[in-house]
């Protein structure tokens, strides 16, 4: 697989090169859907699902063929990966994906970087659980769209460290330089977009669900849904390297506005270290200030 040495000047570059390299998935994925081939008449929809949702690449991949599949056959969207499995079936799901590159080879050379994506696919998965605990307590429709929204969104910080290491680093390592700077300003500087640009452009190339597209988009933060994945999104960012980042409190004060809990309640269903649970129970919080301009 090749990788991106230098940045591109259009979003249309990102979009070509993305579109001609095969996505990778996490090795443990592969290998799982591999065993699962082995004896697959014991396997069912919901456990092949359930090793897709720990892993936000192959989740990506799985949608992407689905949508090329669904396109030629004008059939109905498909959001979930339980519903996608069903569509293909099980025998045909586990033959199409279980011979696939990994991440963990296309980074063979580059360890920092490696480490790099793994925290970020942990970001993802936590943001997942947020947002489908979340889902759960609004009572939403489909809980399952929502955990695939929120899954989803790290996809282009998981390809940028996977196809663009050394690049990616540099946009970290400005922001270690700069507490204050934004990482959207950070990803700017070094590939001439933010990564929310390029991941609203390459998920409308792939032709993705325009719900779970619509989820993803922070201009519509007016759609509690679209909250929903948001603040899940930004809890677990916030929270990757502890819970005293500055930002969690007005994090904390939108999503008991979303929810419509007590802050012990939800400190609670977050399952906050005890050590950090005072401190923020009396940290207040601006719940404007966690969300973009809707």
């Amino acid at each position: 697989m090749a990788l991106i040495h230098q940045p591109f000047d259009s979003i249309g570059s990102y979009i070509a090169f993305f579109g001609n390299e095969s996505i990778p998935a996490l090795k443990h994925t592969v290998r799982e859907l591999q065993s699962m081939r082995e004896h697959e008449d014991s396997i069912n929809g919901r456990t092949v699902a359930a090793l897709v949702l720990s892993d936000p690449m192959m989740t990506l991949k799985v949608l992407i063929h689905i949508e090329a599949t669904r396109r030629a056959r004008q059939n109905h969207d498909i959001t979930t990966i339980e519903r996608a499995i069903m569509m293909l079936g099980i025998s045909p799901f586990l033959r199409e994906f279980s011979e696939l590159p990994t991440i963990e080879d296309q980074l063979a050379d580059h360890p920092k970087a490696l480490i790099g994506v793994l925290k970020v696919i942990g970001r993802a998965r936590r943001a997942a659980r947020y947002a489908r605990d979340w889902a759960i307590l609004r009572h939403d429709l489909d809980v399952d769209e929502i955990t695939v929204a929120a899954l989803l969104s790290e996809v282009t910080d998981i390809l940028c460290w996977s196809f663009a290491p050394a690049l990616t680093q540099q946009v970290y390592e400005k922001q270690h330089l700069d507490r204050n700077l934004r990482s959207s300003m950070a990803q700017r500087a070094v590939f001439n977009f933010s990564a929310r640009e390029l991941q609203l452009a390459l998920v409308r190339h792939w032709h993705l669900p325009e719900l779970l597209v619509s989820m993803m988009d922070d201009r519509q933060i007016s759609n509690a849904r679209v909250r929903t994945v948001q603040l899940a999104t930004s809890l677990a960012r916030h929270t990757a390297q502890g819970w005293d980042n500055p930002a969690i409190p007005d994090d904390l004060s939108a999503i008991e506005k979303l929810l419509h809990i007590g802050r012990d309640n939800l400190l609670n269903r977050l399952s906050v270290p005890h050590e950090c649970i005072d401190s923020l129970l009396h940290a207040g919080g601006n719940a404007n200030g966690a969300l973009p301009p809707g």
